[in-house]
């Protein structure tokens, strides 16, 4: 009879693997890819190591065809859950995700189309998207969480909002042709008033195709507003900054396009209260003012009678206004006779013309005795200039001795013998060669 504790190799694998699973479940692990395998099957196989220890992987089809390419000796960060392959007892690592290590090639990717689309003006657009739209074309795949999130969010917030869904892949090869198309299908129609694109979270492979700088661009030619919703709130595509508006997940945006029925019908009927209210006192208000003007109200008689009396108070105001205005143009009519008889034109240009005759006697006399004392003025200074020349020096029999280059000697020590001075007199000048020098 077979012991009960005694396990079967078998038993013994599947167990060791459940309890490695439960254990660990997802993680990330860093290291080098080496014996890279990808048979016909589709899936991959392959040794992760670093230098001191190795464990082997597998990236099965349904991950694999949307992981960034990698090779041999490429360091990876690799997301996934340890389990064990039971018919052999290996011990492996069941991949869901590939990261290039640090900055790897996509971070570097998505950061260089990132500088470059915005270089050229693609991140530039700021429509503002109706609010809320009449008919959105709703962009995204058919079977994800994201579609159902969005229409559980319209219908709950603003079920007068038409959606058209334009199905399309959003991860893998088909991804972002598929996208570009369904941007353009409606752009071409008439009825669309705003485009909502987005899909639910997932690892940077999984959310590559809309870092897609064919789709951004294409966003970017957009004829009608688009907002983008990619992921959860951590992740950022180039087609959220492609975008018009970009919201954080797919119910958010949901929650950006349209307002809240509920929220707009408290508003509504917290409205029609004030509104009741405000009427009830505007008619007590109103008929209290009617009663003080049925009190304040005289006879018509009454009020045309003081207007009769206010008018003829001010035409007697009016006649003698206009009086006084006429005596006072008299006077100063007679004050500008006299004041013109006094400056006669004829009589002032005689005058001129006595001024002119005496200022002319008054230069024929001036102008000799100036040119005179000017004469003097410049005989002087030029006596004065004279006495301080240096050529009135050199008359005297003194010399200006200079070097070579011009500079003049005023020492014995300025020159050495053999030197060639020259030698300015009051006429002339003369070349000397030095023979001796003395100090004194």
């Amino acid at each position: 009879m077979a012991d009960p504790t005694t396990l079967s190799v078998s038993d013994l694998n599947r167990q060791a693997r459940l309890m490695l699973e439960r254990g660990f479940g997802d993680c990330w692990v860093e290291g080098e890819i080496s014996g890279l395998a990808r048979p016909a099957s589709g899936h991959c196989y392959f040794t992760l190591k670093d230098d001191r220890a190795q464990v082997r992987c597998a990236l099965f089809r349904t991950r694999a065809r949307f992981a960034a390419p990698f090779a041999n000796g490429d360091h990876v960060r690799l997301r996934g859950r340890v389990s064990i392959f039971e018919p052999r007892g290996d011990y492996q690592l069941i991949v869901e995700a590939v990261q290039p290590a640090g900055q790897g090639a996509l971070l570097a990717a998505f950061e260089r189309l990132k500088h470059q689309l915005s270089a050229e003006g693609v991140f530039a657009n700021a429509r503002p998207l109706p609010y809320p739209p009449r008919h959105l074309a709703l962009i995204t795949s058919a079977t994800g969480a994201a579609v159902r999130d969005v229409l559980a969010v319209l219908a709950a917030r603003w079920p007068l909002l038409q959606v058209t869904l334009l199905p399309v892949p959003v991860q893998g090869r088909e991804a972002v042709p598929a996208l570009i198309r369904a941007i353009a299908v409606a752009n071409r129609s008439e009825h669309f008033d705003a485009l909502l694109i987005t899909r639910g979270g997932g690892s940077l492979e999984d959310l590559w195709a809309f870092n897609d700088e064919h789709l951004a661009r294409a966003i970017f030619h957009s004829r009608l507003p688009v907002m983008s919703a990619v992921g959860h709130e951590v992740d950022v595509t180039l087609a959220d900054f492609a975008a018009d508006v970009r919201a954080p997940t797919p119910s958010a945006a949901a929650e950006q396009l349209v307002p809240d029925r509920r929220e707009l019908q408290r508003r509504l009927n917290a409205g029609m209260q004030q509104l009741i209210r405000a009427q009830g006192l505007r008619l007590d208000q109103e008929a209290q003012r009617l009663d003080h003007l049925r009190a304040r109200l005289r006879h018509p008689g009454e009020r045309l009678a003081r207007q009769r009396q206010h008018l003829d108070q001010l035409e007697a105001r009016l006649k003698r206004a206009m009086q006084q205005r006429l005596i006072d143009a008299r006077q100063h009519h007679r004050l500008i006779d006299r004041s013109l008889s006094r400056f006669d034109p004829a009589q002032q240009v005689i005058e001129a013309q006595r001024r002119l005759a005496r200022a002319r006697e008054r230069l024929h006399v001036a102008l000799p005795r100036r040119l005179q004392e000017e004469r003097r003025r410049l005989a002087a200074l030029m006596r004065e200039l004279n006495a301080v020349s240096p050529l009135a020096v050199l008359e005297r029999g003194y010399a200006i001795v200079e070097n070579a280059q011009g500079q003049v000697i005023k020492r014995a020590e300025d020159t050495r013998p053999g030197e060639r001075l020259s030698a300015r007199l009051a006429e002339g000048r003369l070349t000397l060669e030095v023979k001796r020098r003395y100090r004194r």
